[in-house]
């Protein structure tokens, strides 16, 4: 079940624990007693800038990818004409964060998929401030639930 998250409440998350079974580990986490394989954030900016920049937003997905404590393994991004918009996709070892763009609307809709320890809501900050976006929506998802 989806739920939506205010912005406040999505940068005070739990501590994410990864279980391992004798040497080899498991991705799945554990938050408040809940196993899952990750968590999925579907987030939409509004008001956001510079989303006809394939350079720009490139850079910025992967700062916000970093800062989760995801590892980058491959990034590809498409620059639409005459509209400008972009679509994109930086590859992670943890899943994937994902990006399409409509700069004629000021409005970018993104995934944030990851695993393991990394945490999606570190992302949100850089997004924010790496396309100045006057508004964040957010809506979470757990992959994976077990139970």
């Amino acid at each position: 079940m989806d739920t939506l998250v205010r912005l406040e409440d999505a940068l005070a998350t739990d501590a994410t624990t990864t279980v391992s079974h004798g040497e080899q580990k498991d991705y799945f986490v554990e938050r408040n007693g809940v196993r899952y394989a990750g968590t999925h954030l579907i987030v939409d900016l509004w008001g956001a800038t510079n989303l006809d920049d394939p350079g720009h937003i490139d850079a910025v997905l992967r700062e916000a990818a970093i800062a989760t404590g995801a590892t980058i393994l491959h990034g590809h991004f498409h620059h639409f004409s005459p509209n400008g918009g972009v679509s994109g996709v930086l590859v992670l070892a943890e899943s994937h964060v994902s990006i399409h763009t409509w700069p004629e609307r000021d409005y970018a809709a993104l995934d944030i998929f990851v695993c393991g320890d990394c945490d999606p809501y570190k992302a949100i900050p850089h997004l924010k401030r790496g396309f100045l976006a006057e508004r964040v929506q957010l809506a979470e998802h757990k992959r994976g639930l077990i139970g």
